[in-house]
Formats: C-alpha cells, structure tokens, sequence
C-alpha cells in the first residue's frame, strides 16, 4: 500500500508545479472554514464512534451508491432497502467496483481519505475487500478516531451545519456551552419546505410554523413574522446564513393582496402549479428582505431535479442518488430581487449553480456588478478538480477572486471534509502558478490570494 503523490492535481509543466507546490505548501495546513455543510451538531455533540466502515464510507454517501448502483447493483444490496444487509457484503460489493471510481471526484476523496487516515492505497478490489474492511475497523474503534478527536485532527475552526427552522438548536446550545469543546459549529436555516408549496407537506408545515410562533392568525404578514422569529433564533446560537435550495432561482414581488389569496389557497391545499411557482418567488423576495434586515447571508442552491427516477424515490427516499441537474437561469429570474435589494449595504447574496454554462454568462457578470453578489463555489457534480479549473477559467477574468465564495465542502460525509479542501487548496495553486508563469499576476499576489481563498474571502462572504 503506497502513499499518495505529494504532487497530486499540481500542473505537470515543472516551472509551474514548482510555483504551484509553494504556494499549496503555504496554505496546505491552514485551518478548515466550512460555511455550507450537511454534518449533523448531534454526532459531534454526542462524540459516539462511527459505524462500521459499509455504512460509514459507502451506504450513507450518495456520490458512492449511485455509481455502484449505475453498475447493476441494487441499492438494497447497498444497504438502502428496508432490510439491513451485511456490512461485510455491502462493503465487498464496494470494493470489487473500485476500479469505476476512477477518475471520478468521490474516488480521490475516498482515496485521499483511505490512505490518510487509515493507511489504505489506491489498490482496493474483490481480494482485498476484507483486508481493508477489518483494517478501517480498527482504526474506527480507536478512541482517537471519534467525531471531537478528528475536529480537532482536521484543524476545523468552523462547520456550519444545515438546521430545519423548526430545530430547537439544542446541539448547537450544548456545544456551545461545552467547555472541553473549542469548535465552533454554527447552525444554518434551511427553510426550504416552508416556502415552496409545491411540496405535499406545505400546509401541515406551515400550520406547524404559525403554531410554534404563537402567530395570532393564519395570514401572509403573520406567517413572515413567524419566519422572522425563527431566524432570530437561529442568529442567537450562531448563524450567519440562510440557505435556499430549489429547481428554479425565480423572483416576483407580488400586490400584497394577490401575495395573500395564493398564501391562503396554499393553506387550503387548491394552489395551481403556476401560482405556486409565484408564490414561492414571492416568498424568495420576501426572504432576501428578511436577509436585509437582520444580516443573514443568503444562499441560494438551484437547478436539480430531486428524486428523478420516482419508483427509486419511493422505495428509498430522499437523498439516494439521482437528483440530477436541469439547465439553470439567473439573471432575468432574479432580476426583480436584486433591483430590490441588490446594491444594498450589507446585503450577502451567494449563488450556486450545478450548470456551469452560467458560470461566464450569467454569474461573474452579475458579480462583477451587485455589490450583494458573490459566486458560490463549485458544488455537488462540479465540485472536482477539472470542474474546478474550469470555475477559476470561467469567472475570474470577468469577476475576480475577491468575487467567490471560498471553497464549500457541502458534504455529509464528515471524513471527506479534509480531502475536499485540500483538494481546492492545490486546484487553486495550480491555476495561480500558471497565471503568474504567464504574467497574469505577480507572485506576491498569488501568495495573498491563496491564503485570501481558505480563510479572508469565506469569512467575510459568511460574515463568519
């Protein structure tokens, strides 16, 4: 078992690997800023050992079941049916598919995190799956190797978690009020179901809002209160943002009576598609007002279509693998928003895209211009390396650097958190050594930006 080629995703051309392995030497142990991510408060919190490495590493990552899955594999066989199946078997059927993750993203993170924290090269396969599954095993029961200990070992000084509004934070409390814990894991509200009322539980959700809140009546302007009242209370235990994931970035400010009727046809449960799709881009206005006034960040994630293949949605729930990408427009469907709010002082607006063709068309250019607006990072399909180059190529001419959001690890998975930044932190440095081999900008330059990328422009995009 050998271990990895320090000079991974570094150029080949020597003179600017040379400069690209300074600059990524520099940065390559600073601390983790990680403003957008799935990791639960509670594992953290409760500091239990990890399960066994089949669960772990391959059933509860979506990036690795569906590949798996695109083989012929079933996903019960992967451990996602209603009925267990052996750790042992799942983690086989893994390991004999090894070789199809190859030159994927998900196969350098496993990579990485195989050979950095358990000691396993790149040489899985069928023979050697038990070898590896008893080995990652032991690491695991190692006292060393629970979620506190690797917090610590990651150099994490920020994980922002993803928080339904209704959470109660009691995690995030107790965190914060431990004193042999000296993270910092902020929560962030997610109010997705609550504004779109094309999802079959709006109503039970809103009536559950309007409940919780002690809203005097059901009506539009009690509803918003309410959502204002649950982000303060995210504010109070630490958040610095508000996410916003959907299919379409789309923006209206509706007549506050038209607004009202579709809110109350929604709580009756007779909204027409189409007026949903209006209320929603109402209630999106209404969330960047929000934003406005207390400082939240706003992010907004679009542009996928969840549970594309129904029978699998139905069978296995949410999060299993084929939520795929749909073609993604920004400037005219968020126009309305930011002739609003878009030169407002303070005002923190971070767009994704999973459709890079908007990266040079739409986003840089929007960035270049609104003072609110900032470029999110690559994420989910294009959060691996050439996708990453290609980010860098596509905004920076029109936007910059200081236009970006930082890197954004988005993941579930707790162990690939270090090799999802690190792997950042050498794209970056290689696409900076080439613009200094070139003449683009000085070495110095290259040098504060590198540094500015993991640790200045994600705490001042985050407010972090």
């Amino acid at each position: 078992m050998s271990p990895r080629d320090p000079d991974r995703l570094l150029p080949s051309d020597p003179a600017t690997r040379a400069i690209a392995r300074d600059l990524y030497r520099a940065v390559a142990d600073a601390p983790i800023v990680s403003p957008h991510g799935h990791v639960p408060a509670a594992s953290i919190l409760d500091d239990a050992p990890f399960p066994d490495p089949a669960q772990l590493l391959v059933t509860s990552d979506h990036y690795v079941t569906r590949l798996i899955h695109a083989h012929g594999v079933s996903l019960d066989h992967l451990g996602l049916g209603p009925n267990p199946a052996e750790p042992r078997d799942v983690w086989r059927a893994f390991a004999s598919h090894w070789h199809a993750f190859a030159g994927t993203a998900s196969g350098y993170w496993l990579a990485d995190t195989f050979a950095t924290l358990f000691g396993i090269g790149d040489d899985l396969d069928a023979a050697s799956a038990d070898a590896a599954f008893d080995a990652v095993a032991d690491v695991l029961a190692k006292p060393g190797f629970r979620p506190r200990a690797l917090f610590e070992r990651f150099a994490i000084e920020v994980l922002a978690t993803t928080d339904d509004p209704l959470d109660a934070l009691d995690a995030h409390a107790a965190l914060a009020a431990d004193a042999s814990f000296s993270g910092r894991v902020i929560p962030t509200f997610r109010p997705d179901r609550f504004l779109d009322a094309t999802q079959p539980g709006f109503a039970a959700a809103a009536a559950a809002l309007l409940d919780a809140t002690g809203a005097p009546a059901s009506t539009l302007e009690h509803y918003l209160d309410s959502l204002r009242a649950r982000r303060e209370h995210f504010i109070a235990h630490g958040a610095t943002s508000a996410d916003h994931g959907m299919l379409e970035p789309f923006a209206i400010a509706l007549e506050p009576a038209t607004a009202e009727t579709l809110f109350q046809s929604a709580l009756g449960g007779t909204l027409e598609p189409a007026d949903a799709r209006a209320l929603h881009g109402h209630l999106l206005v209404e969330s960047a007002r929000m934003s406005v006034e207390d400082g939240l960040v706003m992010t907004i994630h679009p542009g996928v279509r969840r549970g594309h293949h129904a029978p699998t949605a139905e069978r296995y729930g949410p999060d299993t693998g084929h939520d795929i990408p749909v073609r993604t427009e920004y400037t005219e469907n968020l126009r309305p928003l930011l002739e609003a709010f878009g030169t407002e002082p303070g005002f923190h607006l971070v767009l994704f895209t999973v459709d890079e063709t908007t990266f040079s068309r739409e986003l840089a250019p929007l960035a270049g211009f609104y003072p609110s607006v900032y470029v999110g990072a690559p994420w989910w399909f294009l959060d691996a390396p050439d996708a990453m180059a290609r980010f860098r190529s596509a905004v920076t001419e029109t936007a910059g650097f200081y236009r970006t959001s930082g890197f954004i690890d988005d993941t579930r998975a707790f162990l690939s958190i270090p090799a999802r930044h690190d792997a950042a932190r050498r794209v970056d440095a290689g696409f900076l050594a080439r613009m200094v081999r070139e003449g683009r900008v000085s070495l110095d330059a290259a040098q504060r930006i590198a540094h500015d990328l993991v640790d200045a422009i994600p705490r001042h995009v985050f407010k972090l």
